[in-house]
């Protein structure tokens, strides 16, 4: 999730405001952010401005903008989603503006410009925010990418121009990555060539934002002599945003899903949802052969262009033996990682972006705390001071002293339930009606998918507001102990299990059993790791 608050002389402005889908709890609801903290400070922004159209910078707006009635600023994609889902949930999108990118505007004592980066979305922007006589630069998402396919490379003189800013809050996402982010217009090549080769149906699943790949797969197709056929609603209604946008002329006319039966299966392309292993996407329906037009054969091919979002290994290792089994033959990250490019930047692209703007200081953000350490080696070898990793709920200033952390504030999770915003509750203890004023433990455990089970990786963030004294160290252990033993297929299999051990385990360890939150989330194996696991095998 990204919301981003940030405050001068008591006027605040809101940067993006997304979601995430909790992988660990029975049926993958939403999770939003929690207004509890700004809403004690009395904090509501007077504007909020959306960096791009990713469902983790726009996916809570129409959940928390009620809260807020401030006016919407997002570039024309973003600006079509967001009406759209305005749209589902009865409001009206009167508050949403449109702004090119380029474009500047103001906010109370703040100036903003819209600078246009590519990422793997199009017009994702970075905000240049003017302050006070303090000049900040809030990346967004971003990467460098010479071809994007679908709008044009990054303008450094626009960037070149800015320099030196006072702060950059930058994404880390790929910082702990040498090298260079691979380019779209090189995936584009490899599709062709491995489209060329194939026989057979061909499906291709991607990340339906992905309009640059979804561009590319189209024009490909269509050089094949193959026709194309979309298939997922999220795929359908993003490609008719960016079809009304002027972003997809020149895609091929695109064939229903209904008519795919009546064409050979060597002249088909359907480029699907679900690369995630997603119980209910299109992918998924077509392994277990439940797709109401089309039966996968043997000989038939697919591809997935994308990366495995960490959590959801097992689900697709699930999927691919399922499609193994239909004798359909695999193409993905690891036979075949050209066919697909990560949207965020590596170490050059982070080293050039800084060497253009010389920021005096650096505010690491997205990712890990790993990511975010591996970014902060990068800024201490470029001479820019980088003091902080924060984490959510950290209240920071920035001054002439640089950054400062006042504040930390623990962030109880708020889920979507029944189409409202509600505080998830905590685990399940026999004393109910004691455990508000026995205090609260709020614990998010990071974990990873091993061979045999599941893993901690990084820090254990936990924070026990209130409660009688908790021995961490003896805990951490614990609940590694636990980690290996437990066997669980899936993030909410391995909460259904841990959940009464740890509840146990605390009653055991603790004056008084708090009340306990518990978030697992995934996270990605580090690299290092994976090379001392393959060293002992």
């Amino acid at each position: 999730m990204n919301l981003t608050l940030y405050g001068y002389d008591d006027h605040w402005v809101a940067v993006d405001c997304g979601m995430m889908i909790r992988q660990d709890l029975p049926n993958s609801p939403l999770q939003v952010p929690n207004l509890d903290t700004p809403k004690a400070l009395g904090i509501v922004p007077k504007a909020l401005f959306i960096t791009h159209g990713h469902e983790d910078h726009i996916g809570a707006v129409a959940w928390l903008w009620p809260m807020w009635s401030c006016p919407i600023y997002a570039t024309p994609l973003a600006a079509g989603l967001l009406r759209l889902k305005f749209a589902e949930h009865q409001l009206s999108s009167a508050a949403i503006h449109v702004i090119e990118p380029g474009e500047a505007l103001e906010s109370g004592p703040f100036t903003l410009r819209y600078l246009l980066l590519t990422h793997s979305i199009p017009e994702s922007c970075a905000l240049v925010m003017m302050a006070g006589g303090y000049r900040v630069l809030h990346t967004g998402d971003w990467k460098l990418d010479p071809e994007p396919i679908i709008g044009t490379p990054i303008n450094a003189a626009h960037f070149k121009a800015l320099a030196p800013v006072d702060l950059i809050v930058g994404d880390s996402t790929n910082a702990p990555m040498p090298g260079h982010s691979g380019s779209e217009g090189d995936v584009a090549r490899a599709l062709a060539k491995t489209l060329s080769n194939c026989q057979g149906r061909v499906v291709i699943s991607c990340f339906a934002s992905n309009l640059a790949r979804v561009l590319a797969i189209g024009r490909a197709a269509h050089r094949c002599g193959r026709r194309i056929s979309l298939m997922g609603r999220s795929m359908e209604r993003m490609v008719s945003v960016a079809r009304g946008l002027g972003y997809m002329d020149d895609l091929p006319p695109l064939v229903p899903n209904h008519d795919l039966g009546y064409l050979p299966p060597d002249e088909v392309v359907i480029i699907a949802t679900g690369s995630q292993g997603e119980p209910r996407a299109a992918l998924q329906r077509l392994a277990q052969g439940r797709h109401p037009y089309v039966d996968l054969q043997p000989g038939d091919n697919v591809i997935f262009s994308a990366k495995a979002i960490p959590g959801n290994e097992r689900p697709i290792e699930q999927l691919k033996k399922r499609l193994a089994h239909l004798g359909v033959s695999i193409y993905d990250e690891f036979n075949h990682p050209e066919l697909h490019a990560t949207g965020h930047p590596a170490q050059d692209e982070l080293i050039k972006l800084y060497q253009w703007v010389r920021p005096k200081h650096l505010m690491p953000v997205h990712g890990e705390a790993r990511h975010q350490q591996a970014h902060q080696a990068i800024a201490k070898q470029l001479g820019i001071s980088a003091p902080l990793t924060p984490v959510n709920g950290d209240l920071i200033s920035f001054d002439s002293h640089g950054l400062h952390c006042e504040a930390r504030y623990p962030q109880p999770p708020c889920i979507v339930s029944q189409n409202s915003v509600v505080p998830h509750p905590g685990l399940e203890v026999n004393d109910a009606n004691n455990k508000a004023r026995r205090g609260s433990l709020y614990l998010a455990l990071p974990v990873t998918a091993t061979d045999t089970g599941w893993a901690r990786i990084g820090r254990l963030m936990l924070d026990a507001a209130s409660a009688s004294p908790l021995d961490e160290d003896s805990f951490s252990d614990w609940l590694d102990d636990q980690l290996e033993e437990i066997a669980a297929e899936t993030l909410a299999d391995l909460r259904q299990a841990l959940q009464p051990r740890l509840v146990h385990w605390l009653a055991e360890h603790m004056q008084h059993l708090p009340d306990v939150h518990l978030q697992i989330m995934a996270a990605e194996m580090p690299d290092t790791v994976i090379l001392d696991n393959a060293a002992n095998r």
